[in-house]
């Protein structure tokens, strides 16, 4: 996806397990004061709740809210309800400043999101902006382990949202956020009571946007010894310039961050190597890798130096739908060094990694 098109409307997919709070926020989305007009599709009116009392003018498939917001529901069709929408255009100027997708509680948000990769018609309306994932702080840890929906909404999420952290410890949210990282090391986790969440921490986030991929950290992935617990949301995915070496003794180990015994199996993996890739292995690589693989690759983004090449190649990949981009050049300062994260289910990190150095120049 290229940068923000003022002619597209971006798409933002809000997960999360029932009772996350996707509801709550819905319903703050539809009743704030934000002078924006959003359009909110949700699968069941009665599932998830909306407030009727707010509907004004209400058809069988839109309902129109007092602040200029809609609310429609999706009977199956996600193309459908999204093209009806766009016939809500105003001449000169988008129907709405954002469409919020909500998924049920059990689905898993890839078809969904690659609905909007794969339909010609809504992909030239739309621009997928993000996905958002809503848990509970108090129950997720259970749901994580009995879920793998839940496993698959965090993992695939460009921003996790940890709801009801009123109801849990500083030390049960230290020790949920590392796991949280574990499965998804990519998503910023903001921390929330009540799904009080500013907008524009949900909405115009960019996650697909290769032009907004700023920094992957490779050692986020894997903090050394315990630390994830500390690494807080304003430094997620980005590399500070610490000129340490970035070592690969520690990788790959769970050091007890998380307080319980078995692994999920779903995580993110790092690769990295300093300097240069050859630009024609890596494609075919990972042309390959997604091929093979790519149903259990649920995410996946990289920044990587090719040789002979003075812009940053960067990809991006939503199971075998991939996206890359030579983007900005090299900073005169700024470390040039290849790196990935794969997010998925029953990786081989050894494989992975020695196959990702096996393309260096």
């Amino acid at each position: 996806m290229t940068s923000p098109n003022p002619d597209k409307i971006p798409v933002t997919v809000l997960t999360g397990y029932l009772g996350a709070g996707k509801t709550t926020l819905l319903n703050r989305i539809l009743t704030g004061d934000h002078g924006k007009r959003y359009a909110v599709i949700v699968n069941e009116f009665g599932e998830i709740g909306i407030d009727n009392d707010l509907v004004v003018g209400a058809d069988e498939d839109v309902f129109e809210m007092n602040n200029g917001c809609v609310c429609c529901t999706v009977r199956g069709d996600l193309i459908r309800v999204v093209a009806g929408l766009m016939k809500r255009q105003r001449p000169g100027a988008p129907a709405f400043d954002a469409i919020i997708v909500e998924t049920t509680g059990l689905a898993d948000p890839g078809p969904v999101a690659q609905t909007f990769f794969v339909d010609e018609d809504v992909k030239a309306r739309t621009q997928l902006d993000s996905v958002t994932c809503l848990v509970d702080a108090k129950h997720v840890m259970a749901r994580l382990d009995d879920s793998k929906e839940a496993r698959e909404q965090v993992a695939f999420a460009d921003r996790i949202i940890l709801n009801k952290v009123d109801l849990a410890s500083e030390t049960e949210l230290v020790a949920v956020e590392a796991r949280l990282r574990k499965l998804n090391p990519l998503a910023p986790i903001t921390r929330a009571e009540r799904a009080d969440v500013p907008l524009d921490q949900i909405l115009g986030l960019g996650g697909f946007d290769l032009d907004r991929i700023l920094d992957i950290n490779p050692e986020f992935a894997n903090p050394a010894h315990g630390e994830a617990g500390h690494v807080h949301d304003e430094h997620c995915g980005h590399d500070h310039g610490h000129g340490h070496d970035h070592g690969h003794d520690h990788h790959g180990h769970d050091h007890g961050a998380r307080g319980h015994a078995h692994e999920d199996d779903i995580k993110g993996i790092s690769v990295s190597i300093d300097g240069p890739m050859n630009g024609a292995k890596f494609t075919a690589w990972l042309d390959r890798l997604l091929g093979e693989q790519g149903q259990n690759i649920l995410r996946a983004k990289g920044i990587i130096d090719v040789q002979g090449e003075d812009r940053r190649l960067v990809f991006q990949a939503v199971h075998m739908i991939l996206e890359g981009d030579l983007q900005r050049a090299w900073g005169p300062d700024e470390r040039r060094w290849s790196r990935a994260v794969f997010i998925g289910r029953d990786l081989d990190e050894a494989a992975l990694k020695a196959g990702f150095e096996a393309c260096a120049a």
